[in-house]
């Protein structure tokens, strides 16, 4: 965790100097939210459904695979979905986004989802303009899937979809500067589906409650994809483990899972590597995210591998989905 992480996720004397802030936080929250629902700020409506992945929380959720799960889900019923992205990590111009965009413009998340989802993917910083400008290149698509954008209120949604981290939840329960929050935990019963991304066998569901967990079990080379290589491969000697993700905790404890010695190497989320960053490396096998892997392709050395992850995802939820889907496309016929 970084500094502000291990802040946020205890209660300390110095919280009760950030407090007020928090409530004064709170506060303004509360009055933007209610000034889009009256219509007191503009908010705008596109010609195709919208549907939010996002978290009420600062730092990782595993937003990003559920979006391909989702994308996936979507294509393979039918729809033409597309993606927008705020392309953290990048300059945040509204800009399309392909396999060969360069991170460092893109965004780290908005190239992986080039990446991976088969759909057209546009990141900025203006959701709405991002949206706008996708359907303006690509009028085929019927749907358009934020990555984040929880609480960007300008774009109207049809359907929104909360991640909750089952290890960190919500901190010390605490909005922003004092604790994570960026909304209200009562936030989460305005919302049509809430994921708990799990951390190992999934629980039971109940109601609008739905479980998600990340499964990866190969390892891929960063020179030559064709190889492709069990854990248990690097069995014999320790393996240095990079994440800059927003719990590299996570990623770690996978590794360990899966059999392998890690010599762990955090680094902040969003993380732009240089060759430098790997002095540590020499002849010894380095394991990164896929998320970390996009950023550090032009660089790479033979003993460079990243483990790419898919979501595995509560029955319950691809039911959940495509009714709302339905309903979405119906409402927009209206």
């Amino acid at each position: 965790m970084s500094v502000a992480e291990r802040f946020w996720y205890t209660i300390r004397p110095a919280h009760l100097l950030l407090y007020p802030l928090s409530l004064a936080f709170r506060a303004a929250v509360a009055v933007r939210s209610y000034s889009y629902k009256r219509g007191w700020l503009r908010s705008e409506r596109l010609r195709v459904p919208i549907i939010v992945v996002g978290n009420i929380t600062v730092g990782g959720t595993g937003k990003t695979p559920l979006v391909l799960w989702l994308a996936h889900l979507l294509r393979k019923h039918g729809y033409r979905p597309g993606i927008v992205t705020r392309g953290y990590g990048g300059n945040e111009q509204v800009q399309p986004v392909s396999c060969n965009s360069d991170a460092r413009d893109s965004g780290d998340e908005a190239l992986l989802l080039a990446r991976r989802s088969d759909c057209p993917v546009w990141a900025g910083g203006d959701r709405v303009a991002a949206c706008r400008a996708l359907l303006g290149a690509h009028p085929e698509c019927d749907i358009l899937i934020s990555d984040d954008g929880l609480q960007h209120y300008r774009l109207q949604r049809d359907v929104e979809i909360a991640l909750v981290d089952t290890e960190r939840r919500f901190g010390n329960g605490l909005m922003l500067p004092a604790g994570p929050l960026r909304e209200p935990i009562g936030r989460l019963k305005t919302v049509q589906a809430v994921v708990r991304n799990e951390p190992a066998a999934a629980g039971e569901s109940e109601g609008e409650h739905y479980w998600m967990r990340l499964r990866g079990e190969r390892l891929v080379n960063m020179i030559d994809a064709t190889r492709v290589e069990a854990p248990s491969k690097f069995a014999v000697c320790a393996v240095h483990a990079v994440a800059g993700i927003g719990n590299p905790q996570r990623f770690f404890a996978h590794l360990r899972s899966l059999g392998l010695t890690i010599r762990p190497h955090p680094f902040p989320d969003h993380y732009q590597y240089t060759a430098e960053d790997f002095v540590f490396a020499k002849d010894e096998p380095v394991v990164m995210t896929e998320k970390d892997a996009v950023k550090c392709f032009a660089f790479a050395y033979e003993n460079f591998w990243y483990l790419p992850v898919e979501a595995e995802v509560d029955p319950r939820l691809v039911e959940r989905i495509l009714i709302l889907a339905k309903n979405a496309h119906g409402r927009q016929a209206a």
